[in-house]
């Protein structure tokens, strides 16, 4: 048969897998939060989940969209942020009802307020979507402003990426103070590793901005050290660093 005989069954089949790589890098981010959200509609229990990992990528996710207007990259990596931003506002919401039903203290926080003791550690869901449409509109205006600037749009989307490749360190940390990972969705690191390494090569194979492809193998080293606090916790128990109780260290929100 001729080399050429095969082109109509390879090209459907090539773009096949083109579709199914670009639906895994939209949807795939997000997969990880649905054990998590279980677990925690299902004890009513979210402290051991860090809400910070919220913060982090709704941040790293809005910077990814500005730092797109600066220079486009591929579609699915703008959806993928979008999908994010919606998932991450769902759990913020979650937690938030839960630890505010579980909580005993009858004072309230609000983002009003202005306390950095209380930052993001509000009563309200509504308080956390004031803050990030402040952010929004503010990081908004000062790239409309800059967007001419090639120096600024490119560190835009170094710091888009690199926060992201923080996501792991909120975690991390809650796991060290606690030394437990007691609460923690293993399905969800495991998903966090198995995704991120996933997106690093994609990145790399499709030539992404060089940002990507550097913060995407730091944030699988982060990955790989909470799956080593996973093994080290479970078979070498230790004792809870002793710690000032404070409700924006020691809550989940």
């Amino acid at each position: 048969m001729e080399p050429g005989g095969l082109e109509w069954l390879l090209v459907p089949m090539q773009q096949l897998v083109s579709w199914g790589a670009a639906g895994a890098m939209v949807f795939g981010g997000v997969v990880p939060y649905i054990p998590q959200y279980r677990d925690i509609r299902r004890t009513q229990n979210a402290e051991g989940f860090s809400t910070y990992v919220c913060l982090v990528l709704l941040v790293a996710n809005i910077l990814r969209i500005l730092f797109w207007f600066g220079r486009r990259f591929e579609s699915p990596l703008l959806w993928q942020s979008i999908i994010m931003i919606i998932t991450m506002l769902l759990m913020l919401k979650l937690c938030t009802e839960v630890r505010v039903s579980n909580e005993l203290n009858i004072k309230r926080r609000s983002f009003a307020d202005f306390d950095l003791n209380y930052f993001w550690h509000w009563s309200k869901f509504t308080d956390y979507v004031q803050c990030v449409l402040t952010f929004t509109g503010v990081t908004g205006y000062i790239t409309y402003l800059w967007l001419d600037s090639s120096l600024f749009v490119e560190t835009l989307g170094f710091l888009a990426v690199f926060t992201e490749a923080m996501l792991g360190v909120p975690q991390l940390y809650r796991n060290y103070q606690n030394r437990s990972t007691e609460g923690m969705s293993i399905k969800m690191v495991l998903m966090w590793t198995s995704g991120d390494t996933f997106k690093t090569v994609y990145f790399i194979l499709n030539q992404a901005p060089f940002q990507f492809s550097i913060c995407g193998l730091l944030q699988v080293f982060v990955d790989i050290a909470i799956l080593l606090q996973v093994y080290l916790y479970s078979y070498y128990p230790q004792k809870p660093v002793s710690h000032t109780a404070h409700p924006a260290s020691t809550k989940a929100l």
